[in-house]
């Protein structure tokens, strides 16, 4: 038997959690170690996101039994699991959107006075101390609602670790995050393994697993695989145990040469837009998969709005066809002749509406071309929404289903059928597979390249630089809001874009040249 200074600080005994015919975890056991950062890994779908409510307090399990630093524990309420010391920063953020982050750092647990006053003034101050023993700058007083996402999911974390956890369960943490974030992520965690917490990351990216982590447990469709030492598994073994099949090449061929893509589809000359993009210039051509690096806020997000009219172009042209166009909103950009589908930042609050099956989700953008004298006609609607969903090889209950009943990767796989029931020629996608699993980051990716062979041409910005370098036929590099360097396919490298992305002006100059 353990000793109280060798028990468990997390041990999860054949749990098992259903939601009516779904069960969600069935029997899965594991344990993790006090002072150590576990990665739970799997699929969308597989479990993970179960097994984090059921340790946060915000599921009962049906089944099975949770230990926590060696004592039985009832996690009924998410209070129950902070009197455990265990606190959670969720990729589906808790944030509220309409208050300040001083207001979101400080739920639910604010310093009250003699009065029953909030201490605003001593709260401000350890908030501001806090912020600044992390490294973190934000305004206090600015509305969360109006942060990037990338801020936003900082905002979760730093508030997990504000409540001085001694288990940090991570949901995760950098799907929304990219280089010198995650870097800073990771100096975090390794202070808090030094301080003795207990870390649980969840995660699809297996570079951050091998940095972060000293063991891992692998789920797959609700059942437990493996658990094991991280230096005790193969990259291409951790795949195949995750989907259960081994995926011999991850990136789809791309063509042998540049000769066989078309003429430019769409273009901008000199464009400034939003509140970063400056003088940007370059084509986009029919068959090919352009890419869009850059580190957060250099300017990606405002060419990819200005491109869908839904943000002002202050100055330069947008061509489609070799045409100037002018968006006045998104139905200029969903015209059949110009036939643009944007895929956003945030899928959950952008791209779908969570409540209405994928059906209505589909069709709605262009629910028009449907109706007839004022009706709409289901039989066409359901032929061209099954079509579409046929080829992103969504589970076809997403016809009736509302989607916030899916993983993140089938949503994501709606809110891309989309544009494909749409008709849409040109696909920009900004940063799709984020916080999607391996298996179906790869069917995305055969997605991507078999769209562009069929004469679609897609712009994609992507936080995963090994996409870029693997999947791209080209790619931008922006850096304070201008195109730092455009690279071709021989040129790409992780070091070749990341050296233009954090403003190396003489390797930047050679990469353009």
């Amino acid at each position: 038997m353990k000793s109280a200074f060798e028990q468990s600080a997390i041990e999860v005994a054949d749990i098992r959690k259903a939601f009516g015919a779904t069960v969600a975890v069935d029997g899965v056991s594991f344990s993790i170690e006090p002072g150590s950062t576990h990665a739970l890994l799997g699929e969308n779908g597989a479990g993970k996101s179960t097994i984090v409510k059921l340790l946060s307090g915000l599921l009962r399990p049906d089944e099975g039994q949770i230990s926590v630093l060696g004592q039985k524990a009832t996690l009924s309420t998410p209070r129950d699991a902070h009197a455990l010391g265990i606190q959670t920063a969720f990729q589906e953020m808790t944030l509220v959107r309409d208050l300040t982050v001083l207001d979101n750092m400080l739920m639910p647990y604010a310093p009250m006075g003699v009065t029953g006053l909030i201490r605003r003034s001593s709260a401000r101050r350890a908030i501001a101390q806090h912020l600044q023993e992390l490294d973190f700058q934000v305004d206090l007083d600015a509305e969360v609602g109006t942060l990037d996402l990338a801020i936003q999911q900082k905002i979760e974390i730093a508030r997990a670790i504000y409540r001085k956890p001694r288990i940090l369960l991570l949901d995760e943490p950098t799907s929304t995050l990219a280089g010198s974030d995650v870097e800073w992520l990771g100096r975090i965690i390794a202070r808090l393994k030094a301080a003795g917490t207990t870390i649980v990351f969840i995660t699809h990216r297996m570079r951050e697993v091998r940095a972060f982590c000293d063991t891992l447990t692998i789920l797959r469709n609700g059942h437990h695989i493996t658990s094991c030492a991280v230096d005790e598994i193969t990259d291409a073994q951790v795949i195949e145990s995750i989907v259960g099949r081994s995926i011999a090449q991850t990136f789809p061929a791309r063509p042998k040469s540049d000769s066989g893509f078309g003429a430019p589809v769409l273009g901008v000359r000199d464009l400034r837009a939003g509140h970063k993009l400056r003088d940007a210039s370059f084509d986009l051509r029919k068959g090919e998969i352009l890419g869009v690096a850059g580190l957060q806020g250099m300017g990606q997000l405002d060419l990819f709005l200005a491109c869908f009219g839904m943000t002002e172009v202050a100055q330069g042209d947008i061509l489609v066809d070799g045409r100037k166009v002018r968006f006045g909103s998104p139905a200029d950009a969903l015209k059949p002749n110009i036939a643009i589908g944007l895929v956003p930042e945030d899928r959950k609050t952008e791209g779908l509406f969570l409540k209405l099956n994928g059906t209505l989700n589909a069709s709605l953008p262009v629910i028009d071309r449907f109706s007839r004298f004022g009706l709409i006609r289901n039989d066409l609607e359901q032929k061209a929404v099954r079509a579409a969903f046929g080829t992103v090889e969504v589970d076809e209950r997403a016809l009736w289903t509302r989607a916030g009943a899916f993983s993140g990767g089938n949503q994501q796989k709606i809110a891309i059928a989309k544009w494909l029931v749409a008709q849409s020629r040109i696909l920009l996608l900004f940063d799709p597979t984020r916080g999607i699993d391996v298996g179906t980051k790869h069917e995305l990716y055969v997605m991507m390249r078999n769209f562009t062979d069929a004469g679609g041409a897609i712009l994609l910005h992507s936080t995963e630089i090994p996409e870029l370098v693997h999947l791209c036929d080209r790619v931008l590099v922006l850096y304070d809001g201008r195109i730092a360097a455009s690279l071709s396919r021989d040129q790409l490298t992780e070091a070749s874009i990341m050296r233009p992305a954090l403003g190396h002006e003489s390797t930047t100059k050679e990469a353009a040249e």
